[in-house]
Parts: C-alpha cells; structure tokens; sequence
C-alpha cells in the first residue's frame, strides 16, 4: 500500500523537488548580479522532470558506470534534484562579462515561484481527494 501511496505522489514530489532547486539557481543569479564575470545559470524544467520521472520508473537515463573496487566513489544516481545546469546566453553583453539581466531573473523567479505554488496546491488536492477517499471506507 505505500509503494502505491509513493507513486500517487511521485510526479507531484519530483516537480516541487525541482522548482525549490530552481527558486536557489535563480536566486543565485540574482545575489551575483554585481559579480563580475559571473555567468548566469539555469536548467530545462521540462526536461529535468522527464528524467526525473523516468528515474522513478526505473529508466535509466545515459550511461552508467562500473565500480570494479568497493573502494571507489560511487557515481551519483539519478533523481529529482539532479539536473543539468546549463549556462545562460547573454541579451546584453556587459564590460565585467557578467550575464545576469534582472530584468529576466525577476520574471523567471516570478513565475517559478507561482508554479510552485500551484504545485503545492495540486499536492494538497491530491492528499484531500486521498483523505476524504479513506474516511468514506
């Protein structure tokens, strides 16, 4: 009965994973949008969360590797929190190199921040529909 439970909150699970390591990433542009040089960062959302689905089914994404040794470090596996920083591209170059346009950090940040909200709400929907399904047994 949990491994049902588990896979009724999975996608919900892996998408507020996801948009609260995407809230840090923008975050993190935006704290270092006086650094120089700095490159502002980001990831496929859509593409995040297909592997991270995919990880909870039991697909492997790629390649994997072979420990030979118990001694050797363990490869990291995959999950809702890993997903592949990618480097923004620049609108507007700037004379310190730096690639943080505020303007996008504010609107990004924004909208992530409400769709985690909506998540949220869709993960409360679910547990009420679970509750109320429970209580009329």
């Amino acid at each position: 009965m949990l491994s049902s439970l588990n896979n009724y909150f999975a996608s919900n699970e892996a998408a507020l994973k996801l948009r609260a390591t995407r809230q840090e990433v923008i975050a993190s542009n935006i704290a270092n949008a006086d650094t120089p040089g700095y490159k502002a960062r980001d990831f496929d959302f859509g593409e995040a969360f297909g592997k991270a689905l995919d990880a909870q089914k039991g697909i492997k994404q790629g390649m994997s590797l072979a420990r030979t040794d118990d001694r050797h470090l363990s490869a990291k596996t995959g999950g809702a929190l890993e997903a592949d920083l990618l480097y923004r591209n620049d609108v507007q170059p700037s004379i310190d190199g730096n690639t943080v346009d505020m303007n996008i950090e504010m609107s990004n940040f924004t909208d992530n921040a409400i769709r985690y909200q909506a998540s949220l709400t869709f993960m409360q929907k679910r547990i009420e529909g679970m509750r109320a399904a429970l209580q009329s047994q």
